[in-house]
């Protein structure tokens, strides 16, 4: 039995290396392109972290060992470029350093002033590298980071795995921090709708809405109506369903302007083109995630079409 299991320990262990070796591949494959997006957009700029030591591009497991360091370096050379990476050998190893009357030997981690040491030693007449950077493989993907050599500052460090799933994780940890330190505030999250809907009937206003609940999933304020009732205004209340493309459900309650300010002078109810109230259904649908839904409503006063609803819109709503 024991040789059995033995046996099949072994049949198993060149399978799980080779999955060790895609999950490093596809987090290498992950950190390029963040790095470059990072790149394009100026969050990293090339001439402050380069000429770069590349200090260390260590394996974690033995049947990585002889591709690993390769895949790094030429993962690196596509996004920095050749010309402006450096290879230290030396900085794995351990460094002796002899001077008049001392002998210092290192085994330790580097630090910024032995990097910047031996890159005098080695650079001859380059220019003197400006960032640091260790590029390690993990058990779950790699490691990155890259250090200012000047001033010790992190430039940039993340752990990246095939799906990224550390790094959503933490995004969805800070939303949740965030959210949770606005309301001990008492900040308010304010969203404004427009809903156009013009097939076959009318209906056009403009909403004011604070999302509130404990699941932010409930959205209630001020209603301005332009037509459906002609100048009305309310209140409305929506709720939002996630798992249903983040489907609005809801309605508004508005009031007449017109028929109100004449009822008023005359002393008795008299209806202006729309009743004193009416109550309006409506049902928006967000396109992607894009500030554009769909939206569908129907009226008390007997008007049922469909739109288009423009979600948090700025002055000009067309512009990015």
């Amino acid at each position: 039995m024991l040789l059995r299991q033995l046996a099949l320990l072994a049949a198993l262990l060149p399978a799980v290396a080779l999955a060790q070796r895609d999950t490093s591949r596809e987090a290498l494959a992950r950190m390029e392109e963040t790095l470059t997006l990072r790149l394009e957009e100026g969050g990293i700029t090339l001439k402050d972290v380069t000429p770069a030591m590349v200090v260390s591009v260590s394996p974690a497991f033995e049947e990585s060992k002889a591709w690993f360091p390769a895949a790094a370096l030429q993962t690196l050379v596509r996004v920095f470029g050749s010309a402006a990476l450096r290879s230290c050998e030396a900085c794995m190893a351990s460094r002796l350093y002899v001077e008049e009357g001392r002998l210092e030997q290192f085994t330790t981690a580097l630090g910024s002033a032995e990097i910047i040491r031996l890159d005098e030693n080695a650079r001859g007449k380059a220019p003197p590298a400006r960032a640091a950077i260790w590029l390690d493989e993990t058990p779950e993907g790699v490691s990155l980071r890259i250090i200012d050599l000047h001033n010790s500052r992190i430039v940039f460090v993340q752990n990246f795995d095939p799906g990224l799933t550390e790094m959503a994780r933490t995004r969805r940890n800070f939303t949740l921090t965030e959210e949770l330190e606005r309301r001990a505030r008492g900040d308010s999250l304010t969203h404004t709708f427009l809903d156009v809907t013009m097939y076959p009937g009318q209906h056009v206003s403009l909403d004011w809405t604070e999302q509130w609940g404990d699941s932010n999933a409930n959205l209630a304020g001020l209603s301005v109506s332009i037509y459906d009732p002609l100048v009305g205004v309310g209140g409305s209340y929506y709720r939002v369903i996630p798992n249903a493309m983040n489907l609005m459900v809801g309605g508004k309650i508005l009031l007449s302007v017109p028929t109100a300010i004449a009822s008023g002078i005359s002393g008795t109810p008299t209806q202006v083109l729309d009743p004193l109230l009416t109550g309006v259904f409506v049902l928006r649908v967000p396109i992607a995630s894009s500030n554009y839904g769909v939206t569908f409503t129907a009226s008390t006063n007997g008007r049922i079409g469909i739109g288009i609803s423009l979600l948090n819109i700025t002055a000009l709503p067309f512009l990015p």
